[in-house]
């Protein structure tokens, strides 16, 4: 029973295009990438900022005529899909031009289009055997081990980045209470030398 149903299983899987990078954008300015795609065609978008500032920026996507289509401010995060109406050059731009000195460190995975069926003969009327069945199971698990990895890779960058900035306050801070520390004792040194000094010489004029 279990393999008829497998094999009765109507399924048509496609394998995306896809684009993974990590780029700095420095403080007061912007980067775009540029895509050509045909009209039809669905995109997805994934970016996070991995380090600088306050972990924010700017991200608006175009289509062809320059319409909008995604604009949001100081995010740290965030995915966007859309379906092309046009065939065309689509911009994805990602401004830092709000910080005066600080720069940032952004990953950004742009997918798209589609690809042949996992398997060759595989169309959206196939009815698949369990072997080909458990083929797919097994190909959608890895994607999902894929992604996952993709997403511990940030947060482990993310969090070394943090970890970097707070060892940094702390070792600075550290510093700053040693010389204060020394400060304060030779004050404290000079001061008591001040009293024996002053008690000297009013002995001496006394007699």
């Amino acid at each position: 029973m279990l393999g008829l149903g497998l094999s009765c299983l109507l399924l048509h899987v496609f394998v995306v295009f896809g684009t993974e990078l990590t780029f700095e954008l420095p403080d007061n300015d912007k980067q775009c990438f540029y895509e050509e795609l045909e009209k039809d065609v669905k995109f997805d978008i994934d970016f996070q900022v991995i380090s600088g500032g306050n972990y924010d920026v700017d991200c608006f996507v175009t289509d062809p005529q320059n319409n909008v289509l995604y604009n949001e401010k100081k995010k740290q995060y965030d995915s966007f899909s859309h379906t092309t109406a046009m065939k065309g050059v689509y911009k994805v731009c990602f401004s830092n031009e709000f910080s005066t000195f600080t720069h940032k460190i952004v990953y950004l995975e742009f997918r798209h289009g589609d690809e042949d069926p996992l398997l060759q003969s595989m169309t959206s009327s196939t009815a698949l055997t369990q072997l080909e069945s458990s083929c797919v199971s097994i190909h959608e698990i890895l994607k999902v081990v894929a992604d996952s990895q993709t997403w511990y890779r940030l947060r482990e960058a993310y969090d070394r980045t943090k970890a970097e900035h707070l060892l940094e306050r702390v070792t600075f801070w550290s510093i700053g209470q040693t010389v204060l520390l020394f400060v304060i004792g030779i004050g404290q040194v000079m001061l008591l030398r001040s009293f024996f000094t002053e008690k000297k010489g009013s002995v001496a004029a006394t007699t």
